[in-house]
């Protein structure tokens, strides 16, 4: 039995090997309310959804997802003050402590955001582990942090009308296609399935030129309780619908 058959049968559900998503894409949310109802510190809450993040991680490659995409800090974040610079200092650790998972399971590690606007050791161990993994060729793990769908889409616009202004394009030239490779998920499919845990009904500010078509999942459970085989039931949900595209599916 291999590890998709395991987490299928965990979750008491049916798997299709080869039809699963390619782009995975996870709003991680509840680590403060799981801390605060076991009388814990908010921060034990991101520790221990740190934990979970590895167990995921290991999961989707295992089952042969082709990226992952983690919702992990947003550029409104910053206003929790004190929890905000605890979480920089958790993000930095992991980052230096996960590079040999990333090796040892050929990880490709991107991020999606800001770099520059993080504290320069944290840019660091990033830009280390992006240039480390850059021949690895299994899943790519690509983390949204510092990141903000709306001020990733005004930049795109931008760098779009210098390049005309600039003459190096027209602005006929501008599709759907040229557009996405000025994102920061440029190179990678347009996320299948979106999953966000803790039964919240909105994309907050996440890949929202991206999640066009994607498939939504939500779960009431809370990030730090989340398993691979949860992840696999909702795949296995993604492969009970029909994707319509806009188009009438006969």
């Amino acid at each position: 039995m291999n590890e998709l058959e395991r987490l299928a049968q965990e979750a008491g559900v049916e798997i299709d090997p080869e039809r699963i998503p390619r782009h995975i894409a996870i709003i991680m949310d509840g680590n403060g309310r799981w801390a605060t109802a076991q009388g814990l510190p908010r921060a034990l809450g991101h520790v221990q959804g740190y934990q979970v993040t590895r167990d995921i991680v290991r999961a989707a490659s295992d089952i042969g997802v082709g990226a992952l995409t983690l919702y992990t800090f947003s550029t409104e974040n910053w206003s929790r003050g004190d929890e905000a610079n605890k979480l920089m200092e958790l993000y930095e650790q992991a980052t230096r402590d996960e590079l040999p998972m990333c090796m040892e399971n050929n990880v490709v590690f991107r991020i999606s955001g800001h770099i520059p606007g993080m504290p320069e050791s944290l840019q660091d161990a990033l830009n280390t582990n992006i240039q480390a993994t850059a021949k690895n060729t299994g899943l790519v793990l690509n983390l949204a942090m510092n990141y903000g769908s709306r001020a990733e889409i005004l930049g795109a616009v931008r760098e779009s009308c210098q390049r005309v202004q600039a003459g190096e394009i027209s602005a006929e030239e501008i599709t759907e296609e040229y557009f996405s490779g000025l994102l920061y998920t440029a190179g990678l499919p347009d996320p299948d399935l979106l999953i966000r845990t803790a039964n919240e009904m909105r994309v907050s500010n996440f890949l929202l030129w991206q999640i066009a078509y994607t498939e939504f999942w939500v779960t009431p459970t809370l990030w730090p309780e989340f398993t691979p085989a949860e992840m696999v039931k909702a795949i296995s949900e993604y492969q009970g619908r029909t994707r319509k595209f806009g188009r009438v599916v006969k």
